[in-house]
């Protein structure tokens, strides 16, 4: 049998060596083929892996969700675009650990836990930047049927506007909770005082009904201006656009706040220049600026001097503003003063009976008609409110 083989073999190393001594060429040609078929197989190969990779990470960039993937090693394969805007990630951390690339210890220790735990839901994780912002983590470990840990994946969502909602929320409900007990202690404490005895004497009854009637009045603006500001901030109130006079509406007001300037010697000056005309609603406006002078005249200088003008603010916009020569505001006021219940100084607001919204009500109004709203101001030397509004084109046709 063996020499049976070995005849055979020898014969086969025969030809063998004949065709490649005799046929040396079209050998040659079979191999380059053969090897020129095995190369385009390997760039079909490559082709479809990257390929697959630029359809998968198409796919992940498309995702509002931040989405991290960890091979077994815990090295970083693959981010998303709203991964690297969450945490501000500018460089490539592909072959990177999480710690290395996020800084972050408290992400590097659930994703070591993932191996044991297998999958995570809802872990909320504060990003210490800049700007304060959090994220919601659901992660699961990546394993093939016996078990083998193969990497993870992690999802992130970003909680930062729900929080801030939240703590706005909370804020707002405080701020409320606050302005409303005041007022409502004071009338509480003057009604005990009047059944214990003191509406006996007249003119004491009277000075504390008078006061009691104050601070119902106060209640009364508070709920109407909270009303007004839910409304504008739910998107209810339908603007009713029209042609407004600029200087028409200004006197209007002037006139309306004139009893209240002369109790504090403030004359109100109209400087809009007649013919002005811009596309608002009339009521909305009015309140816009009565909100302004009126805060003008109690905020300003006893004697003091308002003035509201106008002038042209291209592209096709009106600037509006209101000059008190009052005390000012410190710079770090500046940010905040059209927030609801912010108030430079409290104890003189109160005094004054202002609801802490007046404020925060031109600002809605101003950006429901498409404008903004700015200040300018120095310590001693007064504040200038202004707001734009659309100028009104037909007014000139």
């Amino acid at each position: 049998m063996w020499p049976t083989i070995c005849l055979l073999l020898l014969a086969a190393l025969v030809a063998l060596a004949f065709f490649v001594i005799h046929k040396p060429q079209s050998f040659r040609r079979e191999l380059d083929a053969q090897s020129e078929k095995l190369l385009a197989l390997q760039r079909s190969f490559e082709q479809q892996s990257a390929e697959r990779q630029a359809q998968q990470q198409a796919l992940f960039n498309s995702m509002v969700e931040g989405v991290l993937l960890l091979d077994r090693n815990g090295q970083i394969q693959l981010v998303n675009h709203s991964l690297e805007e969450m945490f501000g990630v500018t460089a490539d951390v592909r072959g990177q650990t999480i710690l290395e690339a996020f800084r972050l210890p408290e992400l590097a220790q659930l994703a070591r836990q993932l191996p044991d735990k297998r999958l995570v839901r809802g872990y909320e994780l504060e990003l210490g930047s800049v700007e304060d912002r959090w994220v919601q983590i659901n992660a699961a470990a990546v394993s093939d049927r016996d078990g083998a840990h193969h990497g993870a994946i992690l999802v992130f969502h970003d909680l930062t506007r729900l929080k801030q909602l939240e703590n706005t929320r909370q804020e707002f409900v405080a701020n409320v909770s606050h302005e409303l007990r005041t007022p409502l202690s004071l009338i509480k404490g003057f009604v005990e005082t009047l059944l214990d005895g003191a509406k006996d004497d007249r003119e004491l009854s009277t000075r504390f009904l008078q006061t009691i009637e104050k601070h119902t009045d106060r209640l009364t603006y508070l709920i109407e201006d909270l009303l007004t500001i839910s409304h504008l901030e739910s998107g209810r109130i339908v603007m009713n656009l029209k042609t407004v006079d600029l200087h028409k509406e200004t006197s209007r007001v002037r006139d309306d706040l004139q009893s209240r300037a002369k109790e504090k010697d403030v004359k109100v000056e109209n400087q809009v220049p007649p013919g002005m005309m811009v596309r608002a609603d009339g009521e909305r406006f009015q309140q816009v600026l009565f909100n302004l002078v009126e805060n003008a005249i109690k905020y300003g200088k006893q004697a003091g001097h308002v003035i509201v003008g106008a002038r042209a603010a291209p592209p096709k916009k009106i600037e509006v503003w209101v000059q008190d020569d009052g005390p000012g505001i410190p710079p770090e006021s500046k940010d905040r003063v059209f927030e609801r219940f912010y108030r430079v100084d409290r104890a003189r607001s109160r005094e004054t009976g202002g609801t802490g919204l007046g404020l925060a009500i031109v600002k809605h109004i101003v950006q429901a008609h498409g404008g903004e709203v700015g200040l300018k101001s120095e310590l001693g030397k007064g504040i200038t409110f202004s707001f734009t509004l659309m100028q009104d084109d037909s007014a000139d046709s």
